[in-house]
């Protein structure tokens, strides 16, 4: 009965963290997120760093300018490559990490991606679930952490956190990159194939005419 009482206790203080529900907090004039009540907020000279405990682990939102002057990307690739990089940066800064579940997702109109990087620390594993969002003038990171031994309940807080994060209306794809061609306009296809095609015909043109026998 007492092993039964202590494997309930975890189900209450879920249901009950729930019940007081997340409190909307605003990033920025563009980005709103959700933390537990009780949340810190510390300013630096260009980043704003909030974090937030949770019942089974704890919150962080980190909103970063990017340097003045920073060059536009031009199409989505180039974003995919800041975000492959990002990535790569997080890892680089924890020790025996490994980068897991890497993958593109939507806030809105615009691209993310998403990740755990795994912490073996000799023993308990250290998971942290990121969220990142990159646009011309600042670059967004959402990070919820937790214990591996807590992963049945933490998920569940971790889908709530992620989920909450909403754009303002103006924000769209173009704060991100410049175009979203993947290859030749519909006018430089026709140009090249209409140029190739009248080419082909010319040279039948000149073949038959050598083909033809001479009169007289």
């Amino acid at each position: 009965m007492k092993k039964l009482f202590l494997s309930i206790i975890p189900v209450l203080f879920v249901i009950s963290g729930f019940c007081q529900g997340l409190q909307q907090v605003k990033v920025d004039s563009d980005v709103t997120v959700s933390l537990f009540p009780g949340y810190q907020k510390k300013d630096t000279l260009s980043q704003t760093t909030y974090t937030a405990n949770a019942l089974n682990g704890y919150m962080v939102v980190i909103r970063q300018a990017n340097a003045k002057g920073n060059t536009p990307l031009k199409k989505a690739s180039d974003l995919n490559k800041v975000l492959k990089t990002y990535v790569k940066g997080i890892q680089a800064e924890s020790y025996n990490s490994v980068a897991e579940n890497v993958r593109d997702t939507t806030v809105g109109q615009l691209k993310a991606k998403v990740f755990t990087l795994k912490i073996d620390n000799g023993g308990d594993i250290t998971l942290r679930d990121f969220l990142l969002l990159y646009t011309q003038d600042v670059t967004y990171t959402f990070e919820y952490v937790y214990s591996s031994n807590t992963i049945d309940f933490s998920k569940k807080e971790g889908k709530a956190f992620f989920s909450s994060v909403r754009l303002g209306q103006d924000v769209t794809w173009t704060d991100q990159y410049q175009s979203r061609a993947t290859g030749m306009s519909s006018t430089t296809r026709i140009a090249i194939f209409g140029g190739g095609a009248l080419v082909l015909i010319l040279v039948i043109i000149l073949v038959s005419r050598k083909k033809k026998p001479a009169l007289g």
